[in-house]
C-alpha cells in the first residue's frame, strides 16, 4: 500500500492522534505515505439565511489552519480541506489520489446510525479501497 488517506475530524476533542498514528504506522510498515483530509460539513440552507457574512469563509480557513498545523506536527505535507458530505467526499478524495487504503475514525453507534448511517459505514460500503476504521477502547 503506497498511499494512505487519513480522513480526520478537526473539530473531534480526541481520537485524531490515534488514527494519525495508525495510518503512520501502517505507511511506514508497508513503504507508504500518508495523505491527510478534513471534510467542512455543507451548512443547510435552512440555516444559511442566518449565518451572517464571512462566517463560512472564517470556517473554513480555521479548518485549513487547524489541519495544516496537525499535519506538520505528524510530519505529514499532503493535507487538504473540502467541503461536502463527509463520506462522498472522503470516498472522491481516495480516488482522486488513487488511495489504497483509506484510514479514519469511528464513534460509538447512536439510534440516529441505525436509520441513517455513519461516515465510516457508508466509506466502508462503498470505497474502491481497503478500509481501516479506528475504534477507541472506552
Amino acid at each position: 500500500m503506497k498511499k494512505i488517506l487519513v480522513a480526520i475530524d478537526t473539530a473531534r476533542t480526541g481520537g485524531n492522534d490515534l488514527v494519525i498514528g495508525t495510518a503512520k504506522d501502517l505507511a511506514g510498515a508497508m513503504g507508504g505515505e500518508v495523505a491527510m483530509l478534513h471534510v467542512i460539513e455543507p451548512t443547510p440552507s435552512y440555516v444559511l439565511a442566518e449565518v451572517p457574512e464571512g462566517v463560512l469563509a472564517k470556517r473554513r480557513v480555521m479548518a485549513e489552519e487547524e489541519l495544516t498545523n496537525v499535519a506538520a506536527a505528524n510530519g505529514i505535507t499532503d493535507a487538504v480541506v473540502r467541503e461536502g458530505p463527509p463520506a462522498t467526499e472522503i470516498l472522491n478524495y481516495a480516488e482522486h489520489i488513487g488511495a489504497d487504503l483509506i484510514v479514519l475514525h469511528s464513534h460509538d453507534p447512536d439510534l440516529s446510525d441505525y436509520f441513517i448511517g455513519s461516515v465510516a459505514g457508508r466509506v466502508v460500503r462503498h470505497a474502491h479501497c481497503s478500509v481501516h476504521v479506528v475504534r477507541q477502547a472506552r
